[in-house]
């Protein structure tokens, strides 16, 4: 997932500070990648040494109430700074949502390398891992389940609540899908465990 881009599309709504940039970001995806403040304003100084967001300072006496994002309080003697987009910025945006997410490189999946490198090495119980991965998932997906059912994602009522029932979707097809090809893992096995198990037959016997 571009952290860099989803910002920029937030920023696109109007000047932020960090925490609030923050805070928008995970009430859209409802917190499921929540984001370290350090991180946010590491990816800021990025997108503004590429040119791609901008910085707006306004003196904090012209602040409402004399503090700014949640979590940014400022004295009397500081000035309150803000980001948004630049026309190079709202561009990137525009090529992101063009542009379909690639499948040539797909990232890390920690569970298909931990079955590829259990399956090769001796005295590792690859059943009982699928066994307890199978178990934790399904638990997972009751959980996505059940808040599909309830709160806010059951019957959207603005744009946020609608995109935080998407990512509920994605979750929810991701444990099913990822169920479907442990149960698929657990018959290869077995089906190469039975075939290991056959005596080799003699080619010259009639």
């Amino acid at each position: 997932m571009s952290i860099r881009q989803a910002m920029l599309a937030i920023l696109e709504q109007g000047p932020m500070y960090g925490y609030q940039l923050r805070a928008e970001f995970e009430q859209r995806t409802g917190e499921t990648w929540p984001l370290n403040i350090g991180q946010v304003y590491t990816t800021l100084t990025r997108l503004e040494r590429d040119g791609l967001v901008e910085v707006v300072v306004e003196e904090a006496a012209s602040v409402h109430a004399g503090h700014g994002g949640v979590g940014e309080p400022l004295g009397s003697d500081r000035t309150h700074v803000s980001y948004r987009a630049t026309e190079a910025g709202r561009g990137e945006v525009s090529e992101w949502f063009a542009t379909p997410v690639p499948r040539t490189q797909p990232p890390r999946d920690e569970l298909a390398i931990k079955l590829a490198i259990a399956v090769t090495l001796p005295g590792v119980d690859v059943g009982t891992i699928i066994q307890r991965q199978r178990s934790a998932t399904m638990s997972a997906l009751q959980d996505y389940t059940r808040l599909k059912r309830t709160g806010r994602a059951a019957a959207p009522q603005d744009p946020a609540d609608l995109a935080w029932s998407l990512v509920l979707d994605s979750l929810v097809f991701d444990a099913e899908a990822e169920v479907r090809w442990l149960d698929h893992c657990e018959a290869r096995l077995r089906r190469a465990a039975a075939e290991r198990a056959m005596p080799a037959h003699d080619g010259g016997a009639r």
